[in-house]
């Protein structure tokens, strides 16, 4: 129970081990705790960003949604069935340091959705919660403001709780969570519409505020143009669509659920069709679902509550507005003017604040589960976290009091965090976009015009100024995400150096049965001499003559010589390919993609050290400085080779009778 769940890789049934799976339609309903829960705050966001505009602002993010972002998430679910999501498709479109500073700066807008899901969530179930008639505590006694930060704060040390005893997803109940929200949520906007059906006059009055112009629109903030002609009114929708992006915020978790998605039995492992299949419908049927809600939220929110209700005058935390963040919730309590309809009172807006304060914490435990799967995934891996960050208890406290941090600094305020929200939500959509657009084109041949994918480069080019639009906006959720961005490679950079001992060896892998069989033998045959050579500067004949006479060998000392190739040296851990070959009585043992030459060079001679007499490795002194050597080793694998390889062996093993030898001449 120490350890979060991982992302497995699926077993030879293409079904993937470690999870219990699900009919799709129902582990849709783990991406709508997340998705499915913006509802309580999106109309209302909606509203303060476009004011009466809202319906027609909401148009463009339903377009954004089904023809942008859903095309782009079912290309990523085919090229990442495991659920890595546009990370894992990155890491292995961009390689080497470049793509691991990629991947961490990726890591650091995610811990910012994922950190700002559950303090927006949590923030806006005391919203809710604190809204309710049956509330206690009055504002005279509690300024309001002090009342949602500590109710806030209080909801995510529960979270923290019920996550250190050991929480674990459970499909059925974010069934029952989500169906129950969508439902009452379907009942609201149900009636709103049937409402404005009874009573035209709404609807005309909103059509007259609409043609009016800006005075007619009660937006908090100017809108960019003037005019009510459709074009203008059709720009300024387009302009302010990136204040509205929260309602894009479920896909990359959509693709994340892939693994406890059910396919068929005899799915190919590589590419699991049948799951990937099922992850499409999911994230299609979670697209329509969601649009269809939010356009008929934004209607009912624009036509049936007063603007006052909705958009504050002041910036005063105790005196907000009675339907800000709460826009359905003050329709269900039916408040306002008069009743939308006969059943909305205490009692059905008590029950609609207490699915709605359900399915946010529920959203917030779906985040913190989301974290707690992302950072052992990837940290640990590159050698840029210690191994405490695979256990799940340390993580969970460090998270829970990033969260207090986080909540502290915005006051709790649903509004100013919606900024860095929706910051973390639209750079991972754009890295999936940009990753999309490069797989494309990878697997494309012929001219560049040809080849270029123009329908996903124009989406790219979208969520770009989305993205953009909404840091510009709210440069807030750029600074705290760069916060995250520079701790997550502080800590990285200080990790790896302090790991960099460790021998951090998996395994051979051989080119071929030969090379096998001669390792297998090579050990039982007690080569007593190693000696690194770089291939191509001489010939091993001389070599071996020098080797001989500066180290004072016997003709009749066998001598293994092992040419190494330096990898990927940004990887940690390394699984190098091995092949022994014989040329004459020479033995020569060639060894490629390796992380670091010192490390394979250590674990060459502690596996044959394994049996038999332990080895010695011969090398020539360097000629450049130490420090150089040092910074070498570090950051590319190689440098100050033969100090190192005696650190490592020292370090992974204990008992001097068994440690291979290390000799400079």
């Amino acid at each position: 129970s120490e350890i979060p769940p991982q992302l497995p890789m699926s077993d030879t049934s293409g079904q993937s081990s470690g999870h219990h799976q699900g009919f799709w339609l129902w582990v849709m309903c783990l991406t709508g705790v997340d998705y499915f829960s913006t509802l309580g705050y999106q109309p209302s966001i909606a509203y303060e960003a476009t004011g009466r505009l809202a319906p027609l602002a909401t148009i463009v993010l339903v377009a954004m949604t089904l023809l942008g972002a859903l095309p782009v998430y079912c290309f990523v679910a085919g090229r990442s069935s495991n659920g890595q999501g546009s990370i894992g498709m990155m890491e292995h479109l961009v390689h080497g340091w470049t793509g691991k500073i990629l991947v961490l700066v990726l890591l650091g807008f995610a811990a910012t959705d994922f950190v700002i899901t559950k303090t927006l969530s949590a923030a806006d179930a005391a919203e809710h919660l604190l809204g309710n008639p049956l509330w206690p505590v009055s504002p005279e006694r509690v300024p309001m403001h002090r009342q949602q930060l500590v109710v806030t704060m209080l909801m995510l040390i529960v979270l923290g709780g019920v996550f250190l005893r050991g929480f674990r997803e459970v499909i059925g109940l974010a069934v029952g969570i989500v169906g129950i929200y969508m439902t009452l949520n379907a009942i609201v906007i149900a009636a709103g519409i049937d409402y404005l059906a009874r009573h035209p006059e709404k609807w005309a009055q909103w059509q007259a505020d609409v043609w009016q112009g800006p005075a007619g629109w009660h937006m908090k903030e100017p809108p960019p143009f003037s005019g009510n002609s459709p074009w203008v009114i059709a720009l300024v929708c387009v302009v302010l669509f990136p204040k509205l992006a929260l309602g894009l915020s479920g896909f990359e978790t959509g693709v994340a659920v892939m693994p406890l998605i059910r396919g068929q039995p005899d799915d190919d492992p590589a590419r699991p069709r049948g799951r990937i299949r099922n992850t499409r419908f999911l994230l299609a049927t979670a697209a329509f679902i969601m649009s269809a809600y939010l356009l008929g939220s934004a209607l009912v929110v624009s036509t049936l509550i007063e603007p006052e209700a909705l958009v504050s005058t002041n910036d005063d935390p105790d005196h907000k507005p009675p339907a800000q963040s709460r826009a359905l919730a003050y329709l269900a309590h039916g408040e306002g003017a008069e009743p939308i309809h006969p059943w909305f009172g205490q009692v059905f807006g008590t029950l609609y604040d207490l699915s709605t304060l359900v399915i946010l914490w529920f959203a917030g435990a779906s985040a913190m589960a989301g974290l707690l799967n992302l950072v052992p995934q990837y940290l640990p891996r590159y050698g840029m976290a210690p191994e405490w960050a695979r256990a799940m208890r340390p993580l969970v406290i460090l998270f829970t009091l990033i969260n207090l941090f986080v909540t502290w600094v915005f006051d709790a305020n649903v509004e100013a965090q919606g900024g860095a929200y929706a910051t973390g939500v639209l750079v991972l959509m754009l890295s999936a976009c940009l990753a999309t657009v490069i797989q494309r084109w990878r697997e494309g041949s012929g001219h560049w015009l040809w080849r270029t994918p123009w329908y996903f480069a124009g989406v790219c080019a979208a969520f770009l100024y989305t993205t953009v639009a909404i840091i510009v906006e709210k440069p807030s959720g750029m600074k705290i995400a760069s916060c995250f961005i520079a701790a997550i490679i502080v800590s990285s950079i200080i990790s790896r150096a302090w790991r960099s001992m460790e021998l951090r060896f998996v395994g051979f892998q051989f080119k071929d049965e030969d090379s096998r069989f001669l390792w297998e033998s090579m050990k039982h045959l007690e080569f007593p001499v190693l000696v690194p050579h770089r291939p191509g500067r001489r010939h091993l004949a001389d070599k071996e003559e020098e080797i001989r006479k500066i180290h004072r060998l016997a003709p009749d000392v066998p001598i293994v010589f092992i040419e190494a190739e330096l990898g990927d040296a940004s990887d940690f851990y390394q699984e190098p390919l091995l092949e022994v070959r014989r040329e004459g009585e020479r033995w020569i043992l060639r060894v490629q993609r390796c992380a670091s030459i010192a490390h394979t060079l250590a674990a060459i001679g502690l596996e044959l050290s394994r049996v038999g007499k332990p080895p010695e490795l011969h090398f020539g002194w360097a000629n450049e400085s130490p420090l150089k050597t040092t910074l070498g080793f570090l950051l590319f694998g190689e440098g100050n080779v033969p100090w190192m390889v005696r650190e490592l062996i020292l370090k992974a093993e204990p008992n001097p009778e068994r440690q291979p030898r290390v000799i400079i001449g």
